[in-house]
């Protein structure tokens, strides 16, 4: 465990704590910590980590600005609900986003687990795209992500890291009922 592990957990870390209390400071402290996290996974060769932490860094822009000007009349954008048809339909297009970004990562690269690793970044994307968009489900999703991720980052002796996930998923359960009793505040 090095520094650069360190410092990307923690702020990463503070980042998911401020998305639980839906507080827009999660996105900048964000950025700093997927751009650590991306110089991290691109050392252990987990290449799927390393496209998200980019993917992470371009959306945490948007991310706040369409938290404090995305709602009516450029207001704060409210907590809402998917429809069941439309988060199924989600759920299956990332399910075959995982299946040919695994396949890419496993004919053509040296990634180590290309399809789990897949799993965590396409559902990841999901997330942070249901994140963005103040909808619910988005911790359902994370809760899946951490689940997948704990094990994942142990096999490559991200011990630090498999920890910080395994805090993320209590997290992402804490955020649910959070982000419910607050919505339920909202109508």
């Amino acid at each position: 465990m090095g520094s650069l592990e360190i410092a990307s957990n923690i702020l990463n870390l503070i980042s998911v704590l401020l998305a639980r209390r839906n507080n827009a400071w999660t996105w900048p402290v964000g950025i700093v910590g997927c751009i650590l996290f991306g110089v991290l996974f691109y050392q252990v060769k987990l290449y799927a980590d390393v496209s998200l932490q980019v993917f992470f860094v371009l959306t945490s822009a948007y991310g706040l600005w369409k938290w404090k000007r995305g709602g009516e009349q450029k207001t704060d954008l409210p907590i809402t609900r998917l429809k069941a048809r439309v988060f199924l339909a989600l759920l299956a297009l990332a399910g075959i986003s995982t299946g040919l970004y695994g396949a890419a990562l496993h004919y053509w690269t040296d990634a180590s687990f290309p399809f789990v690793d897949s799993v965590v970044l396409m559902l990841s994307i999901l997330a942070q795209f249901l994140l963005m968009a103040r909808k619910i489900e988005n911790w359902w999703v994370w809760m899946v992500v951490n689940i997948v991720a704990v094990p994942l980052y142990a096999s490559k002796a991200l011990y630090l890291t498999s920890g910080i996930y395994a805090v993320f998923l209590a997290n992402a359960v804490w955020g649910w009922f959070t982000w419910r009793k607050l919505m339920n505040t909202q109508a």
